[in-house]
């Protein structure tokens, strides 16, 4: 696909790019987002902008659920229902499996 200014940034599975393009979350984003739920914070798309400028925050939580089974909550908030994320309460939290760069971060 070229990169004429209507299709710029835009790539489609099987490109070249696709694996390196900004519409995924990085390692320290990842991080990030796992560092702060173990921590026991509720965090929001706005916190993570603020601290790892980031803003793929739903999808991350997206992942730890599905692949990664973590019981997150999520709380809508506010009149534009703004996600606001958290770990269940009483969790055992070393049970819970870590993305690598979670591992990488947390770990040493």
């Amino acid at each position: 696909m070229k990169n004429t200014p209507m299709n710029q940034g835009v790539t489609v599975a099987g490109d070249a790019k696709h694996t390196t393009d900004n519409m995924y979350s990085s390692a320290p984003q990842i991080a990030w987002a796992c560092k702060a739920l173990l921590e026991g914070r509720t965090i929001n798309h706005a916190t993570e902008f603020m601290e790892c400028q980031g803003w793929r925050l739903s999808g991350i939580i997206h992942v730890l659920r599905k692949k990664h089974g973590w019981p997150i909550i999520t709380e809508l908030r506010g009149k534009g229902n703004i996600g606001h994320y958290f770990l269940e309460t009483g969790l055992d939290i070393g049970k819970l499996e870590l993305p690598r760069s979670a591992k990488r971060l947390l770990m040493g």
